[in-house]
């Protein structure tokens, strides 16, 4: 072969290269279509997750990363909405008994599962209530090593029985007595049951948690402990492929059920794509290159760069959409209320009146909080929740000093050094608290801070080592109660020596615990609502907490990106997004 033709050929090889490497990217990102409505469909969504996917596997999914992948590939009886409300998804109607105990649905005929191998000719089926019973099932097998089980174990009729009698046999190597859970009940191909063994109202929540996603019995089989990284499921789109550390694809369910009110079938977008960069600093720097068509939070130090006091972006970022929404989440000192000093009620409500909250939000946060910590425990996002009807603490540090005196310590004297344990990284935390120690020592209360790993804080608080601590909590479904047992009194160990991670303050009110379990024995919401905020104020008045702020969530979209609303929860929901190119 001579030189000339070798050059030839290699450019030749080139270019070929070069257009099927064209022709993948064209077919991967889709020729976008019109559709009705002024909508267009294909293309490919590209987000980044700051870490990696842990499972794709219902039982085994307890974090927000997995649950934004998996919300793609499976769907729920039941979903919630931008606004946090239950709106139908694989069941179409719901009832519930008027003793609160039976749950019936009505489910969705003609939904297939995704075309998959472990399916005959590899054709997805259809869905019906049997799959729903093996799903809800795998959480209370022992053998799955669920991570949801303490959900339903002591609500769902039989649940209990079966997870610890599948864990007999197989300790003793010997097959299971039983071999469903009694309270899951398939009545037909299209109606599906829950009975409880005693009514708890905000349990149609936990229809929504990841958990409860729905699987085929077929792919569980076939895949076996691989199911995790194989995924099959009702949803929008269908799983590709995952690298860990790289990306992880998937593409949209020909098949999917759900069609929007121009007829469009969803999803629109042809293609999903999840980068796993961890830092959010080289997150923003992608996104402004345009490598991705997200950032979800916006990193600290560069927040006054892309957002103006005003909250909305600066002229460098105008170009960008910019989403905030107050989030489900609180943060919040809390007293260790069994402690010798801080089982004093007058020193706890002392500190709280002392805290200009709306000084740390403005001059500490930047602005970056929904509002300041002057109600309860309950954050403001809460949907249907009166949080205003709560009065906690606001600025008043005449007060703060009345009832330092009454407390035994005028003007501080014979007061000890109060010690807050926070955790190291993030600088937001030392400000905050450096911003606090100044504030309670012009009411003659002297705090000394002590940072260490997070790990360690969390230890020392759950085991009831640390009198003073700095934490968060984060709703997991969008009922009081999810806030409200921090301060549940039977959530508190008999043994002080035992842990106790719920109610770490380990606060305990008589009235509060009757008022709280008779609201969670209410299916109506509204009646049910009104009772946890009796509950919430009197839980309020003895200051086992310092609520400090209530968070505000921020995300960038490019200026394209469409019908991808932020909600209060970070729930992430590519069914209606789509991309106007």
């Amino acid at each position: 072969m001579n030189k000339k033709y070798s050059i030839s050929l290699s450019l030749f090889t080139i270019a070929l290269l070069i257009f099927m490497s064209g022709c993948g990217k064209k077919s991967q990102d889709s020729t976008m279509t019109s559709l009705q409505g002024g909508i267009k469909g294909g293309g490919t969504y590209i987000m980044n997750e700051n870490d990696n996917v842990r499972s794709l596997d219902p039982v085994g999914i307890n974090d927000d990363i997995s649950h934004h992948v998996a919300h793609q590939i499976y769907d729920l009886l039941i979903d919630l909405d931008s606004s946090l409300n239950l709106v139908p998804a694989l069941a179409t109607k719901w009832e519930i008994s008027d003793d609160g105990t039976l749950y019936t649905f009505h489910l969705r005929k003609g939904v297939l599962f995704h075309d998959n191998a472990c399916f005959p000719n590899g054709k997805g089926r259809e869905f019906t209530a049997k799959d729903v019973k093996y799903s809800l099932e795998r959480v209370c097998d022992p053998r799955t090593s669920p991570r949801g089980f303490d959900f339903y174990k002591n609500l769902v009729q039989g649940a209990y029985e079966y997870f610890y009698d599948i864990s007999d046999a197989v300790k003793n190597n010997k097959e299971p007595k039983l071999k469903e859970v009694s309270g899951y009940i398939v009545k037909d191909d299209s109606t599906f049951q829950v009975k409880l063994k005693k009514p708890f109202g905000p349990f149609i929540y936990y229809l929504c948690l990841g958990f409860a996603y729905v699987v085929p019995k077929e792919a569980v089989e076939k895949y076996g402990k691989d199911f995790f990284q194989n995924p099959v499921g009702t949803g929008p789109f269908v799983f590709v492929d995952w690298t860990p550390d790289k990306d992880l694809n998937l593409k949209k369910n020909p098949n999917y059920w759900m069609k929007d009110q121009y007829g469009n079938q969803l999803p629109y977008v042809s293609n999903v794509k999840f980068k796993f960069i961890k830092d959010l600093s080289q997150q923003l720097l992608e996104f402004r290159d345009g490598n991705i068509d997200e950032s979800y939070r916006i990193p600290s130090e560069s927040f006054k760069e892309v957002v103006g006091p005003d909250k909305q972006l600066t002229p460098g970022f105008a170009k960008f959409q910019l989403q905030r929404v107050p989030s489900l989440s609180a943060q919040f000192y809390g007293f260790l209320t069994t402690s010798k000093l801080l089982g004093n009620v007058k020193l706890r409500q002392a500190i709280n009146y002392a805290i200009d909250r709306d000084k740390i939000t403005k001059f500490v946060l930047n602005g970056q909080s929904s509002y300041p910590g002057i109600y309860g425990i309950v954050p403001p996002a809460m949907p249907g929740y009166d949080f205003k009807s709560i009065k906690g603490y606001s600025y008043d540090k005449e007060k703060a000093k009345q009832l330092l005196t009454e407390a035994g310590y005028p003007d501080g004297k014979g007061l000890p050094d109060i010690v807050l344990q926070i955790n190291e990284g993030g600088g937001r935390n030392t400000q905050i608290a450096e911003a606090i120690q100044s504030m309670l020592k012009e009411v003659g209360i002297n705090m000394k801070i002590n940072q260490i790993p997070f790990a360690q804080h969390l230890d020392n608080i759950d085991a009831g080592r640390a009198d003073f601590y700095r934490l968060g909590w984060i709703a997991d479904y969008p009922d009081p109660e999810n806030f409200l047992n921090l301060f549940y009194g039977k959530n508190v160990p008999s043994n002080p020596k035992d842990i106790s991670p719920i109610n770490n303050t380990r606060y305990q009110n008589k009235a509060f615990d009757e008022l709280f379990e008779k609201a969670i024995t209410i299916s109506d919401k509204a009646e049910r609502f009104k009772i946890y905020a009796q509950a919430e104020q009197i839980a309020i008045n003895d200051a086992p907490q310092l609520i400090i702020f209530y968070d505000e969530d921020y995300r960038l979209l490019q200026p394209y990106v469409k019908g991808y609303p932020l909600d209060a929860m970070h729930r992430v929901n590519f069914r209606r997004l789509w991309l106007d190119k």
